[in-house]
């Protein structure tokens, strides 16, 4: 989902010598609830695993919040908001020392917390290393630099008023993250949540808790005052409705499948009309004309589409090829995917590790067979890795149609589709029928072609001969299905403030 880096290359680490190691047979230390800068264990007692998909060993056990515990988190993330409060009283330039406070910490527990990813998500390690985490701590840097640039504006209206606006934090605020980016799509939120002054009840992803609760603990050391963030584990229909539908909670951030975002919009709109962002799934066409640069469209295409194993909303599913190049571009492309390496995510030499659990897994292999059936040309893989648990082969499909399910649903897998197209005009209609508008990408060396299509996409976010150029200064969200609202950049901040205007009648 990011490699908030400016190139497509997001599935390959930086060239930086020497290497970062993982820690090995590394322990898990943070398993609880976090509510006012305190562990807790359930209210109910419950508990539930959480497991390496890599090898299939439980982890830990992790205390499962439910509605009474969110309850408890709601109360204290509204006491933290008062006025008079610690975090109230906190003047703008301590609030952003405080995120750079943060900053330093996940920098200092960087290994750790790529460790922590990897043991939970099954990525590659050192793409936890230098993608996840590198983008957390420049996003948290980025948001620590507007805590006090967050201004008003003074409106003209005649000599007998003076008219001014005020941006207010909007209360305290919900987060509830995915597993496919759990510290990077959490920081994604938490980071201008408290620039703006705002407090937090967050829900990770039952699948990939850890390095969220561990997040807690450095939250306490950076001295952020207790309730202003709580951090409750727990399932979505549970935890994470009970988040969603709660009458104190003022805004949710929400990043997972249209689905569940679908329902989480449909509770807040019941309580108490609080305000929702949503960034949700894609089916993201890649464009690829016959006079880009071949082997830079092909690479960024492979990754683009293999990615995080191929687990990211920003997925190039959909590859549309000009049919001049296209049995060029498939047999690059093929030879490309062979020769990706799959094992151990710890390994430094590891390209791509597991699917994140046994129903991803099953859904991935069965729309792979939707694509034999339905007539799609395999071109390599196809199947499951038989000497390990939940990995698939990196899959390529060629004389791919838009009527099949592979074009049309969101995979969330190793699974690259090329479709065929002779003009422009066909290509960008073709593009946007769908129901998903998140990103898009074009190669081409005609700037007239590149600009037609950026204007014609109907999505968030559109690359010119680069994928997965993510930055934490540019906003990033979807058009349609794929959500509303936006994340990162200058424009996420109206997302957690609310805008006051105040007008004075001069004597």
């Amino acid at each position: 989902m990011a490699t908030m880096n400016g190139t497509c290359e997001n599935g390959q680490p930086q060239k930086m010598p020497p290497l970062p190691l993982p820690v090995r047979n590394l322990g898990v230390k943070y398993s609880k609830i976090f509510i006012n800068n305190e562990w807790h264990d359930s209210m109910s007692g419950k508990k539930f695993p959480t497991q390496n998909p890599s090898t299939g060993e439980k982890l830990c056990d992790v205390e499962e919040g439910d509605k009474p515990d969110v309850e408890k988190a709601v109360k204290a993330a509204r006491a933290a908001f008062q006025k008079g409060s610690p975090w109230r009283q906190m003047d703008a330039v301590s609030r952003g020392r405080m995120l750079h406070k943060l900053a330093d910490l996940i920098e200092r527990d960087r290994v750790i917390l790529a460790t922590l990813e990897t043991m939970d998500t099954g990525k590659p390690f050192l793409h936890a290393f230098f993608i996840d985490l590198e983008g957390c701590i420049k996003t948290m840097r980025y948001y620590a630099g507007w805590a006090d640039k967050i201004q008003g504006r003074t409106i003209p209206i005649d000599d007998s008023f003076v008219c001014f606006t005020m941006h207010e934090p909007i209360g305290v605020c919900g987060a509830i993250t995915p597993w496919n980016f759990p510290l990077l799509m959490l920081i994604w939120k938490v980071a201008p949540a408290l620039c703006c002054g705002n407090t937090l009840v967050i829900k990770p992803a039952e699948q990939t808790p850890l390095t969220s609760l561990y997040l807690g603990s450095l939250i306490k050391e950076a001295g952020f005052p207790p309730g202003v963030v709580n951090i409750v584990p727990g399932y979505g229909h549970t935890a994470g409705a009970a988040i969603s539908s709660h009458p104190d909670i003022d805004k949710v951030a929400f990043t997972g499948s249209t689905e569940v975002g679908k329902l989480v919009k449909e509770a807040a709109s019941k309580s108490n009309l609080k305000r929702v962002t949503l960034e949700l799934g894609g089916k993201n066409p890649c464009i690829v004309f016959a006079d880009s640069d071949l082997e830079q469209a092909v690479e960024c295409a492979h990754q683009g589409a293999f990615f995080n194993q191929g687990q990211c909303c920003t997925a190039a599913s959909r590859v549309f090829v000009e049919e001049k190049i296209y049995h060029e571009f498939v047999k690059r492309s093929v030879d490309f995917a062979k020769k990706r390496l799959l094992g151990d995510p710890l390994d430094a030499k590891t390209e791509q590790g597991p699917q994140i659990d046994k129903a991803q897994f099953d859904k991935v292999l069965e729309l792979i067979e939707s694509g034999k059936r339905e007539g799609a040309k395999l071109e390599c893989g196809g199947s499951a890795l038989t000497e390990r648990g939940l990995f698939i082969k990196p899959t390529v499909f060629s004389e791919v149609t838009d009527g099949m399910r592979i074009a049309r649903e969101e995979i969330f897998g190793p699974v690259q589709s090329i479709l065929k197209f002779k003009s422009i005009e066909e290509v960008i209609k073709r593009a946007n029928s769908t129901e998903y508008g998140l990103t898009a990408a074009v190669f081409t060396k005609s700037l007239d072609k590149a600009m037609t299509i950026a204007s014609s996409m109907q999505s968030g976010t559109v690359w010119i001969n680069c994928y997965n150029a993510l930055h934490a200064q540019a906003p990033f969200g979807g058009f349609k299905m794929s959500g509303n609202g936006r994340e990162l950049g200058e424009y996420c901040l109206a997302e957690y403030t609310e805008v006051k205007t105040v007008t004075i009648k001069l004597s």
